[in-house]
């Protein structure tokens, strides 16, 4: 950084947005890993201790990290089709998490919901009860769709490993594994994570979650208990 651009950030002043937004670019740039309060301090030419005004720590630092992120995410489109309204909503924020790589582990990480994933939340169980579900479905498709809500999806084992040639022994012992394995076909370039989940995945598992859920809708399912 030249003593030109150190100026011109001095005469910026720090606060809680300008902190995030820089730890952002940051991780971005070098990996959620690299992030440190010592290193984002060094970025804004400050002093650790300045940004301890506006997060208290760098638990604090990663949920304002989230909230941003999640603030990435495009509103819900007019109309009345509640899929295609979810269905947009969900693969803009697919896209936020693309631009943003490490901020799935982020997520997964925070002990509870932050404010702006709490509000994302209940904007699209808005959109669901918009659509004609009863709380009752709404409650059960929130929990069918998961992390899927935020554009990503939590596979049972990352099977982003070194490729080559299956191993004998394992295709003997679990043949039916092995034959999917030798028939997928997955974009590495668009993974979220890891594992299987790419956009191709991504995307069909929504569309039949989402039909799957309508068809409940018509048929006015409800979960209590039939006499």
């Amino acid at each position: 950084m030249t003593r030109e651009e150190a100026t011109r950030k001095q005469r910026i002043p720090l606060n809680r947005d300008r902190v995030l937004r820089a730890a952002i670019a940051l991780a971005d740039a070098t990996g959620i890993d690299a992030l440190s309060m010592r290193r984002l301090a060094q970025e804004l030419d400050v002093v650790p201790m300045a940004l301890y005004k506006h997060v208290a720590n760098k638990e604090e630092l990663l949920d304002g990290m989230a909230d941003a992120v999640v603030g990435e995410i495009d509103p819900p489109a007019a109309g009345p089709d509640w899929q295609r309204v979810v269905r947009g909503r969900i693969l803009s924020a697919r896209r936020v998490l693309l631009r943003h790589p490490w901020a799935v582990r982020v997520i997964e990480s925070r002990t509870g919901p932050t404010p702006a994933v709490l509000a994302y939340l209940d904007s699209m169980a808005g959109s669901f009860r918009n659509g004609g579900l009863s709380p009752d479905l709404t409650h059960h498709v929130m929990h069918a769709m998961g992390s899927r809500l935020l554009g990503f999806s939590q596979e049972l084992f990352d099977t982003s490993g070194p490729s080559g040639p299956p191993d004998r022994g394992l295709v003997a012992r679990y043949p039916n594994i092995a034959e999917l394995a030798a028939t997928a076909a997955h974009d590495g370039g668009s993974t979220v994570g890891g594992g299987c989940d790419d956009q191709f995945e991504f995307e069909f598992a929504l569309d039949l979650l989402l039909d799957g859920f309508e068809n409940l809708r018509r048929r006015g399912w409800t979960s209590a208990r039939k006499a």
